[in-house]
């Protein structure tokens, strides 16, 4: 398996396999790019080492709102701004720290920034000097996510 075929599985399985592990929520890859409102949230973090690569993690509110009343344990209705901006970061958080633990054998070493969020809607980044993108849309019928990685 090549190592671009290999990164690619193991970022899309780290975030399935946490999003199931503290949701309950089974998700699959889908196609499509989703609808013009999919990225109001964007979770960042950046793995900086020998390579670098960054993260980005997208949801809609609803489907943010709806994963962090399951992971909480409040209702849906009882989740505030702060509570879904903190799932976010932590999402992203812990993908890039479970990415890098799979990794830790590997010529790929890394130090993680602090996640962030980004909101808004028709955002666009630009990233200087990418060489290979991942990106992917997950998603069961009731919440989805969009996984982006820049390398």
């Amino acid at each position: 398996m090549e190592i671009d075929d290999k990164l690619n599985l193991i970022f899309s399985n780290v975030l399935t396999e946490i999003i199931s592990t503290i949701s309950g929520f089974s998700l699959e890859e889908l196609s499509g790019e989703g609808d013009s409102t999919f990225e109001e949230m964007t979770g960042v973090l950046s793995l900086c080492g020998k390579e670098n690569f960054i993260i980005f993690i997208s949801a809609n509110e609803n489907d943010m709102r709806i994963l962090c009343s399951y992971i909480i344990g409040v209702p849906v209705e009882e989740v505030t701004k702060n509570d879904i901006e903190d799932t976010l970061c932590e999402l992203v958080n812990m993908t890039a720290g479970s990415t890098k633990l799979r990794l830790s054998g590997s010529d790929y070493k890394f130090s993680l920034s602090s996640p962030f969020v980004i909101k808004g809607n028709d955002m666009s980044i630009a990233v200087k000097n990418k060489t290979r993108v991942i990106s992917k849309i997950f998603g069961n019928g009731e919440i989805s996510f969009k996984l982006k990685v820049i390398h």
